[in-house]
């Protein structure tokens, strides 16, 4: 499973390259936009194909899902410990963690949790480069929530991820930080085996 995230501020083109990504196989696509309105992101969401709609994982303006077939919510780690998520029943819903420890207490309600940071990140300098996260995947005890490692991840150290039993990947700084978006995402997907 390959999950993208979009960059906090909005990109040039950025839903015309959603779509092409959606047509290249993306798997899904978590929408996090903390500085949008209400308005901007309805907007947002209706520049992407309603095709692609079930596919699509919100992080905020929860309400707007009805109107465009959107059942996938992702919590915050803070929103998840405050309960948030616990009126979102017969939904899809997934999470943040920071620890496998973490990781492994989670509930089956969560359909996965995003662990970070695995690599240095790419799009916050400096963030991550400590990180034993890839290692710390092999005590993992939890099988009843989908792990999907996000941090740094790029088409050089893709296969890494799968290899140490992460379900998924979530990428953004490679995605978001290169001017040829579609070929890393192919170059991706290529160096994975599902």
């Amino acid at each position: 499973m390959i999950i993208i995230i979009t960059p906090e501020e909005l990109v040039q083109n950025e839903t015309e390259i959603i779509n092409e990504l959606f047509q290249e196989g993306l798997d899904l696509l978590h929408i996090r936009k903390p500085f949008i309105n209400q308005n901007e992101m309805k907007n947002f969401i209706q520049k992407i194909d309603s095709k692609f709609h079930s596919q699509v994982v919100l992080h905020s303006h929860y309400d707007l899902a009805e109107n465009f077939n959107i059942s996938r919510f992702h919590f915050r780690e803070i929103d998840r410990k405050n309960g948030l998520s616990q009126s979102f029943t017969n939904k899809t819903i997934s999470t943040s963690i920071h620890d496998i420890e973490t990781f492994n207490q989670l509930n089956e309600e969560w359909e996965y949790a995003f662990i970070s940071p695995v690599f240095p990140s790419i799009s916050k300098k400096g963030y991550g480069e400590n990180s034993n996260i890839l290692n710390d995947i092999k005590k993992r005890d939890n099988q009843n929530v989908k792990l999907v490692a996000l941090g740094g991840i790029d088409e050089n150290n893709i296969h890494q991820v799968f290899d140490n039993k992460a379900d998924g990947v979530a990428l953004l700084g490679a995605i978001w930080e290169s001017d040829k978006v579609l070929n890393v995402f192919r170059k991706c997907r290529q160096n994975i085996i599902y």
